[in-house]
C-alpha cells in the first residue's frame, strides 16, 4: 500500500501565455502578457502597446497552439493523470467585453481538452492566469473596475457550459495574491511611481476579483454538481531571518497579506485583521451589499498553490517579489538555483500543513519545479540530475505532509515542457522533463526531446510515488 491514494493526480502545468503563442490567431485578442518583453527587468516602465522591434517571447512561447496534439502525446508518455493549464480569455472574448463570445477561441480549447481526455488526463483548468484582456485595463482600469465583474462572470457561464463534461477541476485567479507584487498580471492594474494610493488600488481590485471568484464557484456548481472549484495563491514561505521578535512578527504580517486571500475565498469573510489594514492605510472599498453574500456563499472547494522556495525577512527590509514569491535574505542552510531561489523542500511540508490547519480543505500542489540551465550531450542525451533530484526531494516532502494528515489532490509540476518564463520571458530558465529547441531571443528549430527526468517522472507516476530512485538514470555506461 503506497502513502498516495490511488487516485492521486499526478501531473504537469503551464499556462496558455507561457505556452500557446499565436498571440493574434484564432481572433484572439491582447492580453497584458502580449506586451511584457523579454529580460529580467520585463515589468520595468511598461507601455501599454506592442511596439516594433521589440521582442515579446509570448507571441510564439513554444508555439502549443498548432503542436498541442503532438505535445499532449508526448507528455502522456509519462502516464500523466492530469495537466493543467488556462483558457486565455482573450481567446473567447478577445477585448473582454463583447457581446458574444468567439467560436474559433472555444472550439480550440474543446479539441485540446478532448484530446487531454483521449489520452486519460483529467484537465485542471484556470480560468485567469495573467491574462486579462489588455482593452479591460486599458479602457476601464483593470480589476479595480467593479465592471470586470460583470464581465469575468459572462466569460465563465460560456466557459462552464461549454465544457460541462469534460473539464471538473477549475482555478479561478492565478497566485491573486500577486496582486501585491505583479499587480498587472496578479490583477489587471498598473502601480507606477506616480500611482497616489497603491494599497488603494489593489485592496479594490481585491475585492472585486473575490465576488468574481465568489460567482465563478456559484455559477460552476450550479451548472455541474461535479465541478470542484478552487482558489490558487502563491504560497511559498517566510522565515523571520532571526529569532528577534520583530523579525517574527513583521515576518508572520508578510505572510498573512497573502493569507488574507485564501481566507476571504476559503472561509468566505473578511479576516478581522483587514481592519487595522484599512484604518491605517486610508482604504475605503467600493462594494456592494450583496458582494459579502455572495463572498460568503461562493467559498472555494480545494486551495491549489505553487511551492517553488522559501524566503527569509528581516524587520524593516524592503519587499521584493517576483513570480515565485517574496525576496528575502539570503538563507545559509539552503542551497540555491542559478537564479537565486533557495532549495528547501521541508518548506513544503512546512506549507502543507500549516494550509491544512488554517482551512481544513484539501489542497492542490499545482506548481512546484526548479529552473535550470539543460546541456544537450554529443549523443543529444540532456542528463538532469539536479532536476531529478529536486523533483524526488519534494515528493518525499508531500508523502510526509500526507502522512501528518493533510489531504492532498494531486502534484503537477511547472512545466512539463519547457516553456517562457513569467518571471524573466527567458527559455533558457528550463523546467521541463522535455526539451524545447527554443532560445531567449526568439531563435531555434522548437524541436521536442526528452530529457532524462522524463523517464524519472514517468517512474514516479508508475509506482504512485514510491519509488524515487533516480540512480540508475545517472550512471555512465
Amino acid at each position: 500500500m503506497t502513502v498516495f491514494p490511488k487516485e492521486f493526480l499526478w501531473g504537469g502545468a503551464i499556462a496558455a501565455n507561457q505556452a500557446e503563442g499565436a498571440y493574434l490567431e484564432g481572433g484572439k485578442g491582447l492580453s497584458v502578457t502580449d506586451i511584457l518583453p523579454v529580460g529580467p527587468n520585463r515589468f520595468d516602465n511598461l507601455s501599454l502597446e506592442v511596439k516594433e522591434g521589440v521582442f515579446y517571447p509570448s507571441h510564439e512561447a513554444i508555439n502549443f497552439y498548432h503542436t498541442y496534439k503532438e505535445d499532449i502525446q508526448l507528455l502522456a508518455g509519462m502516464g500523466l493523470k492530469c495537466f493543467r493549464t488556462s483558457i486565455a480569455w482573450t481567446r473567447i472574448f478577445p477585448n473582454g467585453d463583447e457581446l458574444e463570445p468567439n467560436e474559433e477561441g472555444l472550439a480550440f480549447y474543446e479539441g485540446m481538452f478532448k484530446t487531454l481526455k483521449e489520452y486519460g488526463m483529467e484537465p485542471i483548468i484556470t480560468l485567469s492566469h495573467f491574462e486579462t484582456p489588455l482593452h479591460l485595463v486599458k479602457a476601464y482600469g483593470g480589476w479595480k473596475n467593479r465592471k470586470l465583474i460583470h464581465f469575468f462572470e459572462k466569460y465563465c457561464r460560456i466557459v462552464f457550459e461549454r465544457y460541462k463534461g469534460l473539464v471538473r477541476y477549475w482555478m479561478t485567479f492565478n497566485e491573486i495574491n500577486h496582486a501585491h507584487t505583479l499587480p498587472l498580471l496578479g490583477a489587471g492594474i498598473q502601480i507606477t511611481e506616480d500611482t497616489e494610493h497603491p494599497l488603494q488600488a489593489i485592496y479594490q481590485a481585491s475585492h472585486n476579483m473575490f465576488v468574481a471568484s465568489a460567482k465563478a464557484v456559484l455559477i460552476g456548481h450550479e451548472i455541474d454538481e461535479a465541478n470542484q472549484v478552487g482558489c490558487m495563491l502563491s504560497l511559498s514561505p517566510i522565515y523571520p531571518a532571526t529569532c528577534n521578535p520583530e523579525d517574527v512578527f513583521e515576518a508572520n504580517e508578510l505572510r498573512r497579506r497573502s493569507l488574507f486571500y485564501s481566507d476571504v475565498q476559503l472561509r468566505g469573510t473578511y479576516p478581522a485583521y483587514f481592519e487595522r489594514i484599512k484604518n491605517e492605510n486610508n482604504i475605503e472599498l467600493d462594494t456592494e451589499p450583496e458582494d459579502f453574500e455572495f463572498i460568503k456563499q461562493g467559498t472555494c472547494d480545494y486551495l491549489g498553490f505553487s511551492f517553488y522556495r522559501s524566503s527569509l525577512h528581516e524587520a524593516g527590509m524592503k519587499i521584493l517579489g517576483n513570480t515565485g514569491g517574496i525576496l528575502g535574505k539570503k538563507n545559509p542552510y539552503l542551497k540555491e538555483t542559478k537564479w537565486g531561489w533557495p532549495i528547501d523542500p521541508l518548506a513544503l511540508r512546512y506549507v502543507c500543513n500549516e494550509l491544512t490547519d488554517r482551512y481544513q480543505k484539501p489542497l492542490f500542489i499545482v506548481e512546484n519545479g526548479i529552473g535550470v540551465i539543460d546541456e544537450i550531450k554529443e549523443d543529444g542525451s540532456i542528463e538532469d540530475t539536479e532536476r531529478m533530484m529536486y523533483l524526488k526531494d519534494h515528493v518525499e516532502m508531500m508523502k510526509e505532509a500526507i502522512k501528518d494528515g493533510c489531504t492532498i489532490l494531486g502534484y503537477t509540476w511547472w512545466g512539463p515542457i519547457d516553456i517562457v518564463s513569467a518571471g524573466t520571458g527567458e527559455m533558457k530558465k528550463r523546467y521541463g522533463f522535455v526539451y524545447v529547441d527554443k532560445h531567449n531571443d526568439g531563435s531555434g528549430t522548437k524541436e521536442r526531446r526528452k530529457k532524462k527526468s522524463y523517464d524519472y517522472y514517468r517512474q514516479i507516476i508508475k509506482t504512485n510515488g514510491e519509488n524515487l530512485d533516480y540512480t540508475h538514470l545517472t550512471k555512465k555506461e
